[in-house]
């Protein structure tokens, strides 16, 4: 099997699992309990949160375990705007977020917020200027993604954040979940950030919400003490230990596998180009781990199905949004045409894959293409 979809999901480290099974037989005890076995659980859990912060140089207050990225970005928007309400009501984000920014910004729209969507240009960028044309004295919120899930498209968020904090009233939420453990973040200027670890060969139903620590957020799961009081329910002790060990192996592979998967993207980018029909939608500096493509003669589901069946595993659109309408909002948002929006398949790497499966990949293409394809 070929897996290029390590952007839905990846596969799980062996020393990830190692610890995890372990720590599901040792440290199974409820970290709020005052007994020995409780207490050790919260020590270790909390040695974990500090080791995190290290990382990321914040500090360990700072660090909130979380279920999944989606709880994340909805405990950081909503959270944050139904604290600061008093502040003002216009809040922004972009109009190619993840569906748990998007929706999140939906409900507070409904609330009575209000909210504008701004356009990326034709590389799926939020630019500066643009965030200056619609950032306002009664901004409280901006929300984006550091780099977009469908096109690997990375957003200036340096400058975007300096924006923002020319507004007292205003804070900076970015979605780092792409580019975590591959390409620097600027943790310092962030006032809110969202990681996932299954995205770093983790644990599903396991992420981070890194906020400055004297942000107040209104609580969504309403019930306990526990993460500062902000997400009542028993803790996921050994996923929340597991996550350090997780992180810190991914930090340590970064540059090695950035490199390897940036020969893979420049070999298939190459290919590609030789191939008639082919449309490489992702911009030339997106990030090296995704690559996003269109072709001609054949719809993505009969692409992804084709592929599919030759054990070559793709995504068409975010994998969030794979069942919903057939074409990608993304590269409509881009300016690209329908057709390519309707064609397009998503492929995304890891330093586990090689040129060898790139080359399979080519040759596999070009044998669906002949056997499917419409004539152009």
């Amino acid at each position: 099997m070929i897996y290029f979809d390590n952007s839905s999901t990846t596969s799980v480290r062996t020393e990830v699992c190692r610890v995890y099974e372990q720590l599901l037989k040792s440290a199974f005890a409820n970290p709020d309990a005052m007994h020995r076995p409780g207490r050790d659980v919260h020590a270790k859990m909390e040695t974990s949160r500090k080791k995190i912060a290290q990382m990321l140089n914040r500090i360990p207050d700072e660090i909130l375990f979380t279920s999944s990225a989606s709880e994340s970005n909805s405990l950081a928007i909503l959270g944050y705007c139904l604290a600061y309400r008093n502040r003002g009501n216009h809040i922004l984000t972009t109009n190619v977020e993840h569906a748990s920014v998007d929706h999140s910004f939906s409900w507070l729209e409904s609330m009575g917020f209000e909210v504008q969507r701004m356009p990326v240009n034709e590389q799926g960028i939020l630019t500066p200027d643009v965030l200056n044309k619609y950032i306002r004295k009664d901004t409280i919120l901006v929300s984006c993604m550091h780099v977009n899930n469908e096109m690997g498209a990375i957003n200036p968020i340096s400058q975007l954040a300096e924006i923002v904090h020319q507004n007292p009233t205003c804070v900076f939420h970015a979605d780092c979940v792409q580019s975590f453990t591959k390409i620097d973040i600027p943790w310092n200027q962030l006032d809110l950030a969202t990681v996932s670890m299954h995205k770093i060969h983790g644990l599903k139903g396991s992420a981070l919400l890194i906020k400055n620590h004297d942000l107040k957020l209104t609580p969504l799961i309403q019930g306990g003490q526990q993460e500062q009081g902000l997400r009542g329910g028993t803790s996921n002790a050994p996923s929340n230990i597991v996550a350090a060990k997780t992180i810190r192996l991914a930090l340590e592979e970064k540059e090695e596998s950035y490199d390897r998967v940036s020969k893979l993207n420049s070999f298939l980018r190459s290919e590609l180009m030789n191939i008639p029909g082919v449309h490489i939608n992702s911009p030339e500096t997106a990030i090296p781990y995704i690559l996003n493509i269109s072709f001609d003669q054949i719809t993505s589901e009969v692409m992804l199905n084709a592929l599919d069946q030759r054990d070559i595993c793709v995504s068409a659109k975010s994998t969030c949004s794979s069942r919903s309408a057939n074409e990608s909002s993304t590269l409509i948002h881009m300016g690209l045409s329908e057709k390519r929006a309707t064609h397009m398949i998503r492929l995304s790497f890891d330093g586990n894959n090689s040129l060898e499966e790139g080359k399979r990949f080519i040759k596999i293409c070009k044998e669906i293409l002949n056997t499917y394809g419409l004539s152009l």
